[in-house]
């Protein structure tokens, strides 16, 4: 029974190892939407603020 019992204890390890890689790989892949996310609001906010400049520098130019 000992090879037996050796091969459960083997494939529960692998098992448990290829659980840990999954969840590692899931984790690793939410941080970089997180990260694309907060990327694309920083590049958003930018947008903005860059026409509100070209708007308020326009306006500026018809009281001149």
């Amino acid at each position: 029974m000992g090879i037996l019992d050796d091969a459960k204890d083997a494939a529960k390890a692998t098992g448990e190892k290829i659980s840990r890689t999954v969840e590692d790989t899931k984790e690793r892949i939410g941080d970089r939407i997180d990260e694309a996310k907060a990327e694309n609001d920083v590049k958003r906010a930018e947008a903005e603020r860059d026409a509100t400049k070209a708007k308020n520098d326009y306006k500026e130019s018809l009281r001149d």
